[in-house]
């Protein structure tokens, strides 16, 4: 199994930025995935954006210009650099690892986070 780990939420004023990012730990060779998603109380979780394992990224339109997503393959971690967020981006934020090789070459099952926090004041 893969365990994701999230950290870098919180409150931030409409304007701020902050950063998140996600571990992945596990007996894993490699993941070819890695992305962001987000879920307000009683709606779908939607896309914010993904980028694979060499590099390829994809973004939601309403994030696109504002938010870059990076990793690390060698510590498989991703990260979310958010600038000028704003009120409407307020939502809990979830890492995705998908594509997952284990180090004895199954492909195990796509992981989710736990979720962290992201709340914009105005």
């Amino acid at each position: 199994q893969v365990q994701l780990v999230e950290s870098g939420g919180g409150l931030v004023q409409a304007g701020g930025s902050l950063r998140l990012s996600c571990a992945a730990s596990g007996s894993i060779f490699s993941i070819n995935t890695m992305g962001w998603y987000r879920q307000a109380p009683g709606k779908q979780r939607e896309l914010v954006a993904t980028i694979t394992g060499g590099g390829s990224t994809n973004y939601a339109d309403s994030v696109k210009g504002r938010f870059t997503i990076s990793r690390d393959n060698a510590k498989n971690t991703v990260y979310l650099q958010m600038n000028s967020l704003q009120p409407e981006d307020t939502d809990v934020y979830y890492c995705y690892a998908g594509g997952i090789l284990d180090v004895t070459g199954r492909t195990l099952l796509g992981s989710w986070g736990q979720g962290t926090q992201v709340t914009v004041s105005s």
